[in-house]
């Protein structure tokens, strides 16, 4: 087993990625020596590989627990669901010292992590991620939130999990389709951070594409490695944290105006990373040959790498002045610099952004 710690003071937790695991989460909870009631949040697919197991090894760990269902999807991460799962716990009477445990992907870790940090004013929660997405980055660093339609992860907090624990062996069983919207984020980390950690990326795509074991735990602790070093020092985004949003910029745009039902998280970020790396080489930061490397890496994991020619170039921009990100309507880039190094970039002229969404949705600059 691999561990990773997110140093924190009071409120550091382990990361830990392996192999089989799964069955070990119940003894590993007892350390925490949070109260006996436990609540697994997870989705029916999920739950349905993974929840016997985990419920199972919590149980044998003298655990009292139970589990609650939400359904699956980006669509359904919204108040209404934290609503319902409050609903929950309250009729099964937790109290401050139980513990809720996300048991899926970004979305289930998004909304516990939420839900943990609310109710009752803050209670522990444990990440049990089972998507490369997940594991690589979401349930790592505290942030949680829930959408709005105007705008993606707009009601959120900085929460800190108690643990993340990473069983690899549960990509096995992940779509191909999400296993590839993973790997955006782990693009991401090879461009903001670890230029070694992108090359390793284009010389490994066939070995990751086979989910080789050695292979995916590398890039997964790596990617979790850069992630804790970035989040150790700045734990609330005041100022370093924000090159982890390298894609995201443009990447939630996307997702909002195609209200969360065209493309997968991970699939609007790789959008959003080629468009922003056209954007570096069109203000001299970044060289056409580096620009290029990162679209062909994009392409070569058969993620999306334009916008759809049907958007509108303009809702785009208007979710982009919405995004938290942005302040007192200005908008902030993470623009790559080369690979491996990027920059926090304020007063991108307007007409420069519209040119490279128009670029890479097909459109003609004035229509």
């Amino acid at each position: 087993m691999d561990k990773v710690r997110v140093n924190l003071k009071e409120r550091s937790y382990d990361i830990c990625i392996g192999s089989n695991i799964l069955s070990d989460i119940g003894s590993r909870l007892k350390l925490l020596k949070t109260s006996p009631k436990t609540v697994i949040i997870s989705n029916p697919t999920v739950f349905k590989l993974y929840g016997k197991k985990v419920l199972n090894s919590i149980k044998a760990s003298g655990f009292d627990v139970i589990s609650v269902i939400i359904p699956d999807g980006e669509k359904y991460k919204d108040i209404s669901t934290v609503q319902k799962i409050y609903g929950e716990l309250l009729r099964h009477r937790l109290d401050r010292k139980s513990a809720l445990i996300a048991l899926g992907g970004g979305v289930i870790g998004d909304i516990t992590g939420f839900v943990a940090s609310t109710y009752m004013r803050g209670i522990d929660y444990v990440q049990v991620p089972t998507t490369l997405l997940a594991q690589a980055d979401s349930s790592v660093g505290g942030k949680t939130g829930v959408n709005h339609r105007l705008g993606k992860n707009m009601i959120g907090t900085f929460y800190q999990p108690r643990l993340v624990w990473a069983d690899i062996d549960t990509l096995k069983t992940l779509p191909e389709r999400e296993l590839l919207a993973g790997l955006a984020e782990v693009i991401k980390y090879g461009v903001i951070w670890d230029k070694k950690l992108f090359d390793f990326l284009e010389d490994n795509t066939r070995k990751i594409f086979y989910l080789h074991k050695d292979v995916i735990s590398r890039i997964v602790t790596r990617s979790c490695e850069i992630k804790a070093a970035v989040v150790s020092r700045d734990e609330r985004e005041a100022g370093l944290r924000a090159i982890l949003n390298y894609g995201h910029t443009v990447g939630h745009a996307v997702e909002t105006v195609t209200r969360y039902k065209k493309f997968l998280h991970g699939e609007a970020v790789a959008i959003g990373m080629n468009i922003e790396a056209r954007l570096a080489e069109m203000a001299g930061l970044l060289k056409i040959h580096d620009m290029l490397r990162i679209k062909a890496l994009i392409d070569s994991f058969c993620l999306p790498s334009e916008a759809p020619k049907n958007l509108n170039i303009n809702s785009l921009m208007a979710s982009m002045q919405l995004d938290k990100k942005a302040v007192a309507g200005e908008l902030k880039f993470i623009l790559p610099e080369k690979i491996g190094k990027v920059r926090i970039q304020k007063g991108v002229a307007k007409d420069m952004i519209k040119q490279a969404l128009m670029i890479y949705s097909g459109k003609t600059p004035g229509k």
